[in-house]
């Protein structure tokens, strides 16, 4: 799995939920998870999530920290299931260094103070699987009640923060294909 913060804001609008949108941007191939910084406006032409358009619920941060995965071998639930992997990894990334935050999560979402902070889906294209998840860094302006990763949790540096989330997510990736990989089949 490979990763990378990137340095410049990049409006996230949905259409970077495409196969190989990485890849072509910023020329890694394979399976990866980048995440970057800006705003997030997501109308219903580029709603992947079938409920929020039936819902008329479109998606909107001022300001959000974005990841994007792609991978080239996972079924859809597999994809699902590392979504909610990468939720619960953020999760336990604000537990361990924002101790007095209370943040919950349910399902793919998480919460602090019962307010969403973030949004997230995992889909599939014709040739890979994709996740987008986002936090908010500025709550104010989301179509919902929200919450922020600078006021609500205290987040001061959103690259560092980040960095941890992306590196965490990287390790638990690399450890579960080695518990996969060191095993014998039975019969």
């Amino acid at each position: 799995m490979k990763t990378l913060f990137i340095d410049k804001e990049i409006k996230y609008n949905g259409e970077q939920l495409s196969p190989h949108w990485i890849y072509k941007t910023f020329n890694i191939m394979g399976d990866a998870i980048v995440a970057f910084i800006g705003e997030c406006d997501v109308n219903l032409t580029h709603m992947v999530d079938i409920e929020d358009v039936i819902n008329n619920e479109p998606i909107y941060s001022k300001k959000m920290l974005n990841f994007i995965e792609e991978n080239f071998n996972s079924s859809l639930i597999e994809m699902v299931y590392k979504q909610r992997l990468l939720v619960t990894i953020t999760k336990e990334v604000i537990e361990k260094n924002y101790p007095s935050v209370k943040i919950s999560r349910n399902g793919d979402d998480l919460f602090v103070n019962g307010k969403k902070l973030s949004v997230s889906i995992a889909t599939k294209s014709i040739t890979s699987t994709l996740i987008h998840f986002g936090l908010n860094i500025v709550a104010d302006g989301a179509p919902v009640k929200a919450s922020d990763l600078t006021i609500d949790v205290g987040v001061d540096d959103i690259k560092t923060f980040a960095e941890r989330i992306l590196q965490a997510y990287k390790d638990e990736i690399s450890d579960i294909n080695f518990a996969v990989s060191k095993v014998r089949g039975v019969v």
